[in-house]
């Protein structure tokens, strides 16, 4: 049979045939950069163009935050009776009467003319005459931190809780899920205000208030992800091969679960930023002199209908900063689901 092969493969003659290499093989395969789990989402995430703008929001207002209060020689609590009540006034803009940005209230009085006041306040100042731009962007650090302390906090105990209740499972999962329902048949609002009441109004009440049951959707969400993830061959492999209970549950569940931690964590924070100034606008947040925009609103809106720049400034940051949240969770959530990668 190899000799016939042979034979008739002498017919052909030796120009109609081509040695082929290796590199021809390769030409026609698509190639494409080796990628993390980490790049691959920050490819996913830049292509959403509300979470990038949500992004950018965010930094800029934490920006502002940081350096805002210290953009003028006015204190966050720098009283001055001959200054109550200006509206915002900001340089070039004024010549723009329809941004509202001259000085002129809404009556149509220019205040600054009125009272003699020759320096510009680009927020204005409220009843007391602080200067709103330091008090609000020191109510925005104030609100912000609160809400990263909660964040981080609720992240701590729920990511710990509901790795040990799946992980372990059995009566140490059913104890621990019903500790969970009991705690969430109680109203978190009721919790918070109760505890405010015994304790003394301030940062760590507050914080300590948020909390005693926020954590408890955290919990849910890693326990689900891990009651899914313990189950497969890689963890099967760990365990064979000797790891401990600790080495599965924090070297290979837990990072395999950062996609849906990090994506709860960033809609924890525009609802502890609410729950803050909620609470303060009712009166049981945070108490003068210290800043918040819950308390800046409170302060301001009993002036809504003549002065409204007050609660009209400091509403739009609290609305910015959770739309801003809530555009970037949910680009985190499609970037960090495999199911939407392309």
């Amino acid at each position: 049979m190899t000799a016939k092969i042979t034979e008739e493969t002498k017919h052909y003659p030796a120009d109609l045939f081509e040695l082929a290499s290796q590199a021809d093989n390769v030409s026609d395969i698509v190639l494409r950069p080796e990628q993390s789990f980490w790049q691959d989402a920050w490819r996913g995430l830049r292509k959403n163009k509300a979470a990038i703008v949500g992004l950018c929001i965010i930094i800029f207002v934490i920006l502002l935050a940081i350096f805002g209060p210290f953009m003028n020689s006015h204190g966050y609590d720098e009283q001055n009776i001959a200054r109550t009540n200006l509206p915002p006034k900001v340089p070039v803009l004024e010549h723009l009467p329809f941004l509202g940005l001259n000085g002129v209230d809404g009556r149509g009085v220019d205040q600054y003319e009125k009272k003699g006041i020759t320096e510009y306040f680009w927020f204005g100042t409220d009843e007391l005459g602080r200067d709103l731009w330091t008090r609000i962007w020191q109510g925005t650090r104030i609100s912000l931190y609160i809400a990263f302390l909660a964040a981080t906090i609720d992240l701590i105990i729920g990511v710990a809780y509901g790795a040990i209740s799946a992980f372990y499972g059995g009566r140490t999962d059913n104890v621990m899920q019903r500790i969970i329902e009991v705690l969430v048949g109680i109203p978190g609002l009721i919790v918070n205000i109760l505890l405010i009441l015994i304790l003394k109004p301030g940062i760590l009440s507050i914080t300590l208030a948020m909390v005693i049951v926020g954590w408890i959707s955290m919990a849910r969400i890693v326990r689900a992800q891990i009651l899914k993830l313990k189950s497969y061959e890689y963890v099967l492999a760990s365990r064979t091969l000797g790891a401990s209970n600790q080495r599965l549950i924090w070297k290979h569940l837990i990072p395999n679960t950062l996609g849906p931690i990090i994506v709860a964590t960033t809609f924890t924070i525009p609802g502890a930023i609410f729950t803050e100034a909620l609470l303060s606008f009712i009166g049981l947040g945070l108490q003068p002199p210290t800043a918040s925009l819950g308390t800046i609103v409170n302060d301001s809106y009993k002036l809504l209908r003549i002065y409204p720049h007050g609660m009209i400034v400091s509403s739009i940051i609290i609305s910015l900063i959770m739309i801003s949240f809530n555009l970037l969770g949910d680009g985190l959530r499609d970037a960090f689901d495999p199911k939407v990668r392309k």
